[in-house]
């Protein structure tokens, strides 16, 4: 048996440990992570009750009970130390007093615990000296939130919050540093950090470079209750065990004290927690004494009321070996193991296998079509066949009618299998999903799918959607959906309601059904796109693009993707915690078409493409601050902030405009996993396109649920799947279905992809085509090859008017059919209108149709570059 001293601790409140197969140096580490988790604990020491088991039953570590070291990668854990010394002339924030001052410490990357100083009471210039220790993995990016508070007796009023990236110290130093909180007052914070490596401690890791999932263990818990003499059946719950472990999956649990017979010992409760992020079981123990209501003895009613809690540093309990703790009237048991290694969630910017698979299957049919489509004198060899991709917009039912017409007009000029990928969102996931429920659909005559939708798109919604049979079904549907462990939002409901008007019946028709429709390459692989965002905060700040393929639904900014099948089941960590059922595909077209996920703050983007006014009224001030000695900054590091927050009248204001009627929340499938040290250098600068790409302590790994809504509320177009380098795509057929101006989405695209510095046609229709709409427009094909060659159908009725069919005018009696207006984005083609009349949408049909054929050769020039292209690229 040893003990560490370290300074300025006393050796009598060391943990003792006796380590008889491990080196005293990996022993004396070992001793320090633990020593240091219970210093940060608000809860202190263990107690009477924790300090007892863990002299009885001292941690037996064995060599042969370590992790192997058969991962990806093993990264040392280094210490950090924090001393915040003072606050030099603190900003007065009381009217009639100086400030009652403490700082709060928070690292989430360390430990879910948050710690704090003393309070020092009416001081403008607080002193504390306080030491905090920080165990941190080196390859994650650990910034370092320090929170000044101002304690009152209702609630503690927040100053400010600086955020400091701890890269910036550098390792096996001390620095003492000063930051400017507020430069006029000379408002001043002072602290040092002292960064080493001594604890030795190498993890188990995943990463892609962007996202780290860390090694886990599992935590069992057990109550022995034979000695627990109150039998009740129902008891009441003050007699419930409370274990909490913080930041772990599971949270809180609780274990009855009330003894079945039949089962003394309980059956384990679990907990899931990063083995290296100082973590400790918190126990609520209930009181064990009962006092008459006539004691009039304060310390009686103090001890009345009290329960007992007990703190356990779970990295002092041994791997795989039973610890029990002998309580007077019960025994805890505690067992530690080590979990699973492979990952659930597949981290990596490459192509699933599966998609791989596809595409050298596609290839071969695409090949075949091109050869006999243009003529080609010889077989196209697998390198040189272009990826062809079909582009679409949202836009309703205007979107679903015209993309059917589209697509049969493509399949009769023999172009459809030439086609590699089919992107949609909104009113065109609608088609996509309605397709894909046979696995032979491209190689079938459309015109049966067209007239199906037609009558689907003429029918009285409110009867197919309200009937009182119709009412009964949603109600069972959802209530089974909760039973299932889905989270239940108003986007469940639109989701039968789009059942109900597109399908005569239940569908049961799920995302991952729709392999069997690419099994062979017989069909193009279609993409669904869908914007994870989050509450009270604009999609233009954050904003992340989420695709959901029949293989794999994934975060394209982080590589993070995992199977479709496992979508909406609970993560951990990178692992799979709990399998949920798959939902079925209508529930998912609530999530890609939730119209009702409109705030105010996008209504007045979509008015004046400004956010100025209500950013100044509804955001936090977020300030570079200096610090002394400066820092050289690498291009991974961040610059440190102050944030101080709105006021309460501008928080009453954001939660107003920022609010969304109904969102659909999802279990995040990143939870838990953190952001490489490196992640800004790496594959996630392509789409850092917000203003919380900056704050990794925010990003989508520290948030329990994905917030996912229709794209369109941001961006109208389905491109972003198809930028994705792994993907190679030559040429985009962009079909515009979107209400109001027909040239703008392509603008914006190409505005977008350009400040992402990924290659887009940069030479584009201007605005001002607008009022002289043509019917196609090709783009990029004089730019880098790169660039994709993307051809552009607005959806305009141009020489439809004069043509029934390419080179076939209308006669005096026909030329009634040819009168159509798309531009009007209040008639009968209104993206809110869900039912058409029998000429409404014959008329979008033909007009689609029409324009698709009266552009075919175009379409063919169009190909004809890609082919060329990709033979001239080979050579």
């Amino acid at each position: 048996m040893f003990q560490e001293s370290l300074p300025g601790v006393e050796p009598s409140t060391q943990i003792p440990l006796v380590a008889p197969d491990l080196n005293a140096a990996e022993a004396t580490m070992e001793s320090s992570a633990g020593f240091h988790e219970d210093l940060n604990s608000k809860t202190g020491p263990l107690g009477k009750v924790g300090t007892k088991w863990t002299k009885q039953h001292a941690v037996q570590w064995n060599a042969g009970n370590k992790v192997p070291f058969s991962t990806k990668e093993a990264s040392l854990c280094y210490l950090l130390t924090v001393k915040i010394i003072r606050i030099k002339n603190l900003q007065q924030t009381d009217f009639a007093s100086q400030s009652d001052c403490y700082v709060s410490l928070w690292l989430p990357t360390a430990s879910a615990e948050k710690v704090r100083t003393k309070t020092i009471k009416n001081c403008s210039d607080p002193v504390w000296n306080e030491t905090f220790y920080f165990k941190i993995q080196s390859q994650v990016k650990n910034v370092l939130e320090f929170a000044v508070f101002d304690e009152d007796i209702v609630q503690d009023d927040g100053h400010l919050t600086v955020l400091f990236d701890i890269a910036k110290v550098p390792l096996g130093e001390t620095i003492f540093m000063k930051f400017q909180l507020n430069s006029q007052r000379r408002e001043e914070l002072e602290a040092e950090f002292t960064l080493d490596d001594r604890l030795g401690l190498p993890e188990i890791l995943f990463t892609n470079g962007v996202v780290v999932s860390r090694e886990i263990f599992c935590l069992e818990v057990q109550v022995d209750r034979r000695r627990w003499k109150k039998k009740r059946k129902k008891h009441p719950p003050e007699h419930d065990l409370t274990f909490t472990v913080k930041g772990s999956f599971e949270g809180t649990r609780s274990l009855s004290l009330c003894c079945d017979p039949s089962f003394p010992v309980t059956d384990p409760i679990l907990f899931h927690y990063a083995k290296h992020s100082q973590p400790q079981l918190d126990i609520t123990v209930p009181k064990m004494k009962t006092f008459p209501s006539c004691c009039a003895c304060m310390s009686c009613r103090a001890e009345k009321r009290r329960t007992k809690a007990l703190t356990v540093p779970l990295n002092l309990l041994p791997i795989d070996q039973e610890v029990i703790d002998e309580h007077r009237k019960f025994d805890l048991r505690f067992k530690t193991k080590p979990c699973q290694e492979k990952l659930d969630v597949r981290l990596g910017f490459d192509l699933c296998v599966e998609e791989q698979d596809f595409l050298h299957k596609r290839k071969k049919v695409v090949a075949a079509a091109l050869k006999k489509l243009l003529q080609l004198e010889e077989d196209l060899q697998e390198d040189e066949v272009p990826v062809v991709a079909f582009m679409t917009t949202g836009g309703g039912m205007r979107a679903l009618t015209a993309m059917y017409a589209h697509l049969l007009s493509i399949q009769k000029l023999n172009v459809l299998d030439c086609i590699t990928y089919i992107t949609g969102l909104s009113g065109t996931t609608w088609t996509m999903s309605n397709l894909y429920e046979d696995p032979e659909w491209s190689q079938k005559d459309l015109e049966a799918s067209v007239s199906d939708t037609r009558r689907h798109v003429l029918k009285n919604k409110f009867l197919a959607c309200f009937s009182m049979d119709r009412l009964k079904y949603y109600i069972k549907e959802l209530h089974q959906r909760k039973q299932e462990g889905h989270k239940i939002c108003f986007t469940d409901l639109w989701g039968l309601l789009i059942e109900a008007m597109l399908h005569d019946g239940e569908d049961h028709h799920k995302l991952t059904d729709q392999q069997q429709a690419l099994s062979h390459g017989q069909n193009p692989l279609p993409i669904y796109l869908a914007l994870n965002v989050k509450d009270n905060i604009s999609n233009r700040d954050f904003r992340e693009w989420v695709e959901f393929t029949p293989y794999e639904v994934g975060l394209l900014k982080y590589g993070a993707f995992i199977r479709s099948e496992n979508f909406g089941s609970e993560f951990f960590m990178g692992r799979l915690m709990k399998k949920i059922p798959e939902s079925r595909i209508c529930f998912l077209e609530g999530i890609w078409s939730s119209v009702f996920s409109l705030n105010l703050m996008d209504v007045w983007y979509f008015s004046c493409e400004s956010e100025e006014f209500w950013h100044k009224w509804t955001q936090d001030r977020v300030t570079d601050i200096e610090e002394e000695p400066f820092l050289p900054i690498r291009l991974s590091e961040l610059n440190t902030q102050a944030i101080s927050p709105a006021n309460s009248l501008s928080t009453v204001f954001r939660d107003v405009v920022m609010l969304r009627p109904a969102i659909s929340e999802i279990h995040s499938f990143l939870k838990g996993c953190q952001m490489h040290n490196n992640y800004l250098e790496n594959e996630f600068s392509k789409w850092k396109d917000c203003e919380l790409d900056s704050y990794p302590n925010q990003l989508t790994g520290a948030a329990e649920n994905l917030a996912l809504i229709d794209t369109a509320f941001a961006f109208e177009t389905s491109y972003p799947p198809l930028m994705r380098p792994e993907r190679k795509v030559d040429l985009i057929l962009h079909f515009n279905y979107s209400s109001g101006s027909q040239i703008k989405p392509l603008i914006k695209a190409s505005k977008y992809f350009s400040e992402q510095g990924i290659p887009f046609p940069q030479v584009v229709p201007a605005e001002d085509e607008e009022k002289n709409l043509k019917e196609c427009y090709i783009v990029g094909d004089k730019e880098g090859p790169e660039t994709p060659v993307v051809l552009l159908f607005p959806l305009v009725n141009d020489t439809f008017r004069n043509y029934k069919a390419p080179g076939v005018k209308r006669s005096a009696s026909e030329m009634a059919e040819g009168e159509i207006d798309v531009a009007d984005v209040n008639g009968a083609y209104n993206v809110n209108n869900v039912r058409y009349s029998e000429e409404d949408f014959d008329k979008l049909a033909k007009l689609s149709y029409y324009n698709v054929q009266n552009n075919k050769d175009l379409i063919f020039q169009a190909l004809r570059i890609a082919v060329e292209r990709k033979k001239k690229h080979r050579k």
